[in-house]
């Protein structure tokens, strides 16, 4: 089954835990593209371009279900079967997921600040 990957490569590729891959298949984040003869995970270039969409979006905070409706609308505007409208309408809910994200991340940016004077004040009395 040339072009596909047991879990445990795509795991070492994407920086995940095993454990991490199946919950999301167990949720229904992500499903491998196939499975072997022995019942193995199978996974593709695709599956890995998905993968790290999520990986990107955990840090941020965002919910398994809000992970869910972005991947469903990514995979929409990929499916060039689907309407102008529905396209739009992915497009929209798109945005507004990425305005959500540039405001969690100035709030991890501030977090990050705190932090680099809090190591700098301790710093300073430790030494």
């Amino acid at each position: 089954m040339s072009g596909f990957m047991q879990i445990g490569e795509v795991a070492a590729r994407t920086e995940l835990s095993l454990r991490s891959l199946r919950h999301w298949e167990e949720v229904g984040l992500l499903t491998p593209s196939g499975r072997s003869e022995g019942g193995f995970r199978l996974y593709t270039e695709d599956d890995v371009e998905k993968i790290l969409v999520i990986r990107r979006m955990k840090p941020l905070g965002f919910s398994i279900e809000s992970m869910k409706a972005v991947m469903a609308d990514l995979n929409l505007l990929r499916d060039d079967a689907s309407s102008p409208a529905d396209r739009d309408a992915a497009r929209a809910r798109l945005g507004e997921v990425r305005d959500e994200a540039h405001e969690r991340r100035r709030q991890l940016a501030r977090q990050l600040a705190m932090a680099d004077e809090f190591i700098g004040l301790v710093s300073r009395e430790s030494e």
